[in-house]
């Protein structure tokens, strides 16, 4: 996956000039980064002409020059990070599952595990029923129209059959990853309009929904598999998908307040409850719901995507209720979009933005899918990239996504703090401090020409020249 390729990579201001020289085997690194003087670095070109690859080694030096500065201040401490990862949908579980074992086993370890070749992901979302990228619409509790299951003697997560024994897989390989959930609907005999678009979840099934939530909880962990976190409603002001479900904020809160939370604690569910799931534009939405006092005490925090509004939004909450937790949990490339655009807009607002605005989690939404962006729906997304195209029994493809969640999840793991990073004009950063101590910076040049620039820690700088529209991963 990572090849030996050449890159340019140069000290303009040192008597240091690295240009067209072999990169160091990736099996060396282990060694050559306990060096105090040395930073290890990744790069991905906009360009496509080199993704995810081992940079020759940079030296922090005592001299100076007139290099902008990115400053890294651990002193400076911030959130605790949950992870990076995706939405396991169960279309990527089909298209996964139609590679050969062999190779479908090593594309498990390529994403899952810790080896010198894998990406790490530590964190996924999963659809509780069925979201728009499963072949099929599906809830737990399906029934003839007209039909009611107050009780849910009828619910079984066998339509989840294949999902559980995947994720089954993938905890052997990350035994520590985590997993937050959210339906695209509820059945629909607990809807107003009794369709899988659209519609309201009708207060008299408020209670019957919660523990609805409480089965699905309580049967993932009977298969092993912990359920972190939930939120009661996959983008709720948008009740066009199929399935979908509008849920507006105080049909939210009143969810929460007067059925899940309390039933959940009545369960003993240590599961969080995180509101909203939606769209940057409406802060105020996760902001009612913290706002008041019975919802609140059932509340870990919000999360959000990024299809409307900014990034900002999540300080707004934050700033709202600091005790309270952020998530960005999707935000889609699609068939239209190019690698170049993707992967910078993506790291900037998906991948920095969420992170320096206080979440705990960075999300790209689709897993999988195969080449013609399917399976989904009628009426599901026609478009959605996975971060992977599965092609036939021995081939896929990594898409713009595997490299935009890489440059993350890769050096960045589950309990790493974010500490203080400056940002330039064209330098949008962010720099994390790991659990063995380790610090890790991420650089993205959105601007169309190389900018150069000091690492500058702790009264030294290391000088680094970065290509334009690229990403960097420094680590030291």
């Amino acid at each position: 996956m990572l090849k030996k390729k050449s890159y340019s990579f140069f000290l303009k201001s040192t008597a240091l000039l690295f240009s067209g020289v072999v990169l160091l085997p990736l099996t060396s690194c282990k060694s050559t980064i306990t060096s105090k003087n040395q930073v290890q670095s990744w790069l991905t070109k906009g360009d496509e002409s080199i993704k995810l690859q081992q940079q020759l080694p940079l030296v922090f030096v005592n001299t100076t020059n007139n290099f902008q500065n990115i400053e890294i201040d651990d002193s400076q401490k911030f959130q605790y990070v949950d992870g990076f990862g995706y939405t396991l949908t169960g279309g990527s579980v089909e298209v996964i599952n139609r590679l050969s074992p062999t190779k479908r086993k090593a594309l498990l370890n390529e994403l899952f595990g810790k080896d010198e070749n894998s990406i790490s992901i530590s964190y996924l979302r999963l659809s509780i029923g069925a979201s728009d990228l499963d072949g099929e619409v599906f809830s737990y509790d399906d029934l003839p129209q007209g039909q009611t299951d107050p009780s849910l003697s009828k619910f079984s997560l066998a339509r989840d059959k294949d999902l559980i024994a995947m994720l089954k897989e993938i905890l052997a390989v990350n035994p520590k990853i985590k997993i937050i959930a959210a339906p695209w609907s509820p059945p629909v005999w607990m809807k107003d309009n009794g369709k899988s678009i659209g519609g309201s979840l009708k207060p008299e099934f408020y209670d019957t929904y919660a523990n609805y939530f409480v089965k699905y909880i309580q049967g993932m962990q009977k298969e092993g598999i912990t359920i972190d976190a939930v939120t009661p409603q996959n983008e709720p002001l948008h009740p066009g998908n199929n399935p979908s479900l509008l849920m507006v904020s105080d049909q939210q809160r009143d969810f929460i307040k007067q059925s899940l939370g309390p039933i959940f604690k009545s369960n003993h569910i240590k599961t969080k409850i995180v509101v909203y799931d939606h769209n940057c534009n409406k802060p105020e939405y996760a902001i009612n719901i913290l706002n008041d006092a019975e919802a609140n005490q059932y509340i870990d925090g919000s999360a959000f995507h990024l299809y409307e509004g900014d990034i900002s939004a999540l300080s707004t909450v934050y700033k709202a209720h600091p005790n309270k937790n952020l998530y960005f949990t999707e935000q889609w490339t699609g068939a239209k979009g190019t690698f170049n655009e993707d992967l910078n807009w993506h790291t900037k607002n998906v991948i920095i933005g969420s992170m320096r605005n206080w979440s705990k989690i960075a999300l790209e939404w689709n897993l999988a899918n195969d080449s013609e962006f399917k399976p989904h729906t009628p009426g599901g997304c026609t478009e959605c990239k996975g971060a992977i195209t599965v092609l036939d029994k021995e081939n896929f493809t990594r898409n713009v996504g595997y490299y935009i969640i890489a440059h993350a999840s890769k050096f960045v793991p589950a309990n790493s703090q974010r500490i203080s990073s400056t940002q330039t004009d064209n330098l949008s950063t962010v720099a994390f401090k790991t659990p063995e101590g380790k610090t890790v910076l991420i650089v993205q040049n959105y601007s169309k020409t190389d900018e150069n620039f000091n690492i500058k820690f702790t009264n030294k700088i290391a000088p680094v020249s970065i290509t334009a529209r690229s990403v960097a991963t420094f680590i030291f």
